[in-house]
């Protein structure tokens, strides 16, 4: 095999499919390398599907903005896969004063970065949704805001990245970067080395044991998240849902059933099966269940038929890192996404390939840097 090319990307999720689709149709020549036996095997096909600009950190907004207006609309038709892209708005809910504060304080960020988003009191939210508890007294609304499905949505970059010539290796596990005079030469392997001018470590909470071979650190821990779908129910509504409390998030799909994730507060100690995938516990799934029946108690009969887990790279400030490196010059990263990287991602990779083909990008990514973060001591 020959080990030369001119990317490699280290993770195949929707970040690292992505980056090599545009950097491939390009013509670049392009690597990716997946540590594990399964493309998408991390949070790109264990996620909620959300696309959304509302409730996210400002440092994200001016991406994630872009995004929705210039990558989600088309991307159907680009990637040639039903994504199942659907704009219709999301609902964060409230039930009590402590909630509407919550909202306001995120609604008000939002608007002063240009995102669509008000606050709404409960007639309101009933004429947009009229399946709600009689509960929930306020939301914020950003109509603009959708969701999508996270397998078909990965599994459409990694077929156009092959089709533009992009090479996918599987069971390729990364050890450390090589550099040469300072400079990024390339990646030392379970199946020895390849080397390229640039290198994108796009790899999830394994991304800092990568980095740290050239003393790049990105504060970040590993986290568990679950969701869980229901049997497909009569269409109710388009919008995505979300709480002021994080007690559940979701949407119906296509087909009809919902998917809907929550936690049961033990995201921080979970139960492995291996270092690969966490279980998810009965604990999680009735903890969700009571959360989403909290808002939405014409749900009370669905039927849960199947739950997943997976990990998610949590930043410290619960922002990603969407960034080149400037002390090893022809390094760059994209990691740290917090549970955002399936909405974000698109956006990120376009970014990150305009940034090394062409030198710049048009979404301003200042904020994500990677070098953006102080020690607290």
């Amino acid at each position: 095999m020959e080990n030369t090319s001119d990317v490699i990307i280290i993770g195949a999720g929707i970040v690292g499919n992505a980056t090599a689709y545009y950097l491939a149709k390009k013509g670049l020549k392009v690597r990716v390398l997946e540590g594990t036996d399964y493309i998408g095997n991390g949070g790109s096909s264990r996620n909620g599907g959300g696309v959304r600009q509302s409730g996210r950190n400002p440092k994200e907004l001016p991406l994630m903005m872009w995004g929705v207006k210039n990558i989600w609309p088309n991307l159907s038709e680009e990637l040639g896969i039903d994504t199942e892209y659907t704009q219709g708005g999301n609902l964060r809910l409230g039930k009590t004063e402590q909630h509407r504060a919550i909202l306001n304080g995120l609604t008000e960020n939002a608007v002063k970065c240009g995102v669509d988003v008000r606050m709404i009191e409960a007639s309101e939210v009933r004429e947009i949704n009229p399946y709600l508890s009689d509960e929930v007294l306020c939301a914020s609304w950003c109509p603009t805001d959708g969701h999508a499905n996270p397998l078909t949505t990965t599994l459409g970059y990694y077929k156009k990245a092959r089709e533009a010539g992009a090479q996918f290796l599987t069971g390729v596990f990364v050890f450390r970067l090589l550099t040469k005079c300072g400079k990024i030469c390339g990646v030392r392997t379970n199946e020895g080395e390849f080397f390229a001018d640039t290198v994108v470590v796009a790899a999830g909470f394994e991304s800092n044991e990568i980095l740290s071979s050239v003393g790049i650190t990105i504060p970040m821990k590993k986290q568990t998240v679950s969701c869980l779908v229901t049997e497909a129910e009569p269409v109710m509504f388009p919008q995505m849902l979300g709480t002021a409390m994080a007690d559940f998030y979701g949407h119906q799909t296509k087909h009809g059933s919902f998917v809907m994730g929550g936690t049961d507060g033990f995201d921080d100690v979970p139960f492995h099966i291996n270092d690969s995938y966490p279980t998810v516990g009965s604990s999680m799934v009735s903890a969700t269940s009571r959360g989403i029946l909290g808002y939405f108690p014409i749900l009370k009969n669905a039927k849960v038929v199947r739950a997943w887990g997976g990990y998610i790279d949590c930043g410290v400030d619960a922002v990603a890192t969407v960034s080149k490196c400037d002390e090893v010059p022809g390094l760059f990263v994209e990691c740290g996404f917090t549970g955002h990287g399936f909405g974000l991602g698109p956006a990120a990779a376009f970014n990150i390939a305009e940034l090394i083909a062409e030198g710049e990008c048009p979404a301003d990514i200042s904020p994500l840097r990677y070098d953006r973060f102080r020690p607290s001591k």
